[in-house]
């Protein structure tokens, strides 16, 4: 163990350090998954005392909690970059739904132990996945008032609207779903529900 793990640690490296716990606890889920994976296990992979891992994550639901947050954040990015594009609201709401649809099923795909532990993560992560989904359905509502200055969309209340189209593509994107699919591509299906739900906009159904 090195000499400073359990010392004062500078303001300037209290950020690397959670980004090197959080790192460390990311690989020993995909290892060993969630029962497995305790805070003195984080602690030993990284030659620290968990009193030092205590001192960035109060609890092993705290540092789950982060973990997935982490996850989420990477999903999000170029969700966002979509969102601030200034293009076709259509075009852009489909592809942001492929977009989100694509991310999850890589993960079943390439990475599935550490979606499964990711999944588990998430049932339990209440705050966590609630502030995701509300991300979600605000980037949704953004696009759709976009539509709506371009006179594309015909949407009275886009936050409603928004709400029912995260509900009607739900099934391509929400981890169980993904899960029960074994990461099968659905991209003809997407495209079949979103003909839909852009024709809903479009007539100011939605």
């Amino acid at each position: 163990m090195s000499a400073n793990a359990d010392g004062p640690e500078p303001e300037s490296k209290g950020s690397e350090t959670r980004e090197r716990i959080l790192a460390a606890a990311e690989e020993l889920l995909r290892k060993h998954g969630i029962a497995k994976t305790s805070v003195v296990d984080v602690a030993r992979a990284l030659e620290m005392s968990h009193a030092n891992v205590y001192r960035h994550f109060a609890s092993k639901s705290e540092l789950q909690d982060a973990v997935a947050h982490r996850w989420l954040t990477k999903i999000m990015t170029p969700l966002r970059a979509i969102v601030a594009e200034d293009g076709d609201a259509a075009e852009r709401l489909e592809r942001w739904v492929q977009t989100l649809a694509a991310q999850k099923r890589a993960k079943v795909l390439n990475d599935p132990e550490l979606f499964e532990a990711y999944h588990a993560i998430a049932q339990d992560a209440r705050a966590v996945v609630e502030a995701h989904v509300a991300e979600l359905l605000q980037q949704i509502a953004g696009i759709i008032r976009d539509g709506v200055k371009q006179g594309a969309f015909k949407v009275k209340n886009p936050d409603t609207a928004a709400t029912a189209v995260l509900n009607a593509t739900s099934r391509f994107h929400h981890p169980y779903h993904v899960k029960e699919s074994g990461g099968r591509d659905t991209t003809p299906e997407i495209k079949a529900v979103l003909k839909l739900v852009l024709a809903g906009l479009k007539s100011g159904t939605l």
